[in-house]
């Protein structure tokens, strides 16, 4: 079986079984819990078209969590296979309570659209989160390096973004990343626990600073499970 295919039956299975934590782009100093998985979904709706994103995550070791995961984007009224992405993350301190923690994180990622440059996308970035007021406030900076395969450029990536708790179950959440010398991207957005630790809902609203046009909305679904794996 092709790659994609295999890589989407995957998907498929996880969703109708069970570059941060949703809906943030900016990522966290986490991993998932130990010998558990998770199940990120959502669908992102940029001017002109609709995506609809799945990217399953398992640590199997304790200290590294895998994700693999992909897209479909829906235009002109057809769906096509659009993005893959794979990366691995680790902690060289993990984020406690009124303090600070960090890690790594490397991937790949590939978008065959046209407009997309093509090619395989090799990337890395340093997480970093600090936690306040008994972690109703906390905070993620990233810096980090991104190749582009299909310009053969080398670009800076940052981010800096919030999770602010407002209710128990609810948080807001607002970041803003970007890379190299262009306009940067803003995004908020609320995060729902229907289960805590276990199901969560969230929506958020984006945009690039200065560019209308530029515009998401999007909502998403995130399934954490119990530790299963041997």
């Amino acid at each position: 079986m092709p790659f994609k295919k295999l890589l989407m039956a995957a998907v498929a299975v996880l969703a109708t079984t069970a570059h941060a934590a949703r809906p943030m782009n900016t990522d966290d100093a986490r991993i998932v819990d130990a010998k558990s998985c998770q199940l990120e979904s959502w669908v992102k709706h940029p001017r002109g078209h609709t995506e609809f994103w799945a990217q399953p995550a398992c640590n199997f070791t304790g200290n590294l969590e895998l994700t693999m995961g992909g897209s479909l984007t829906r235009q002109d009224g057809s769906t096509r296979g659009s993005a893959q992405m794979l990366q691995g993350k680790t902690l060289f301190k993990p984020l406690e309570t009124n303090g600070w923690g960090w890690g790594l994180a490397m991937g790949m990622a590939r978008d065959p659209r046209r407009d997309a440059g093509g090619g395989h996308d090799m990337y890395a970035y340093v997480p970093a989160s600090f936690s306040l007021l008994n972690d109703k406030v906390v905070l993620h900076t990233n810096v980090g390096w991104l190749r582009e395969q299909g310009t053969r450029s080398n670009h800076l990536t940052w981010g800096l973004g919030s999770e602010t708790q407002l209710q128990e179950r609810t948080w807001l959440i607002a970041e803003t990343y970007g890379q190299g010398s262009g306009k940067p991207l803003v995004q908020v957005g609320l995060r729902y626990w229907l289960v805590p630790d276990r199901v969560q809902i969230d929506a958020t609203y984006g945009n690039r600073i200065g560019e209308g046009s530029q515009r998401w909305f999007s909502v998403g679904l995130r399934l954490l499970s119990l530790p299963f794996l041997p």
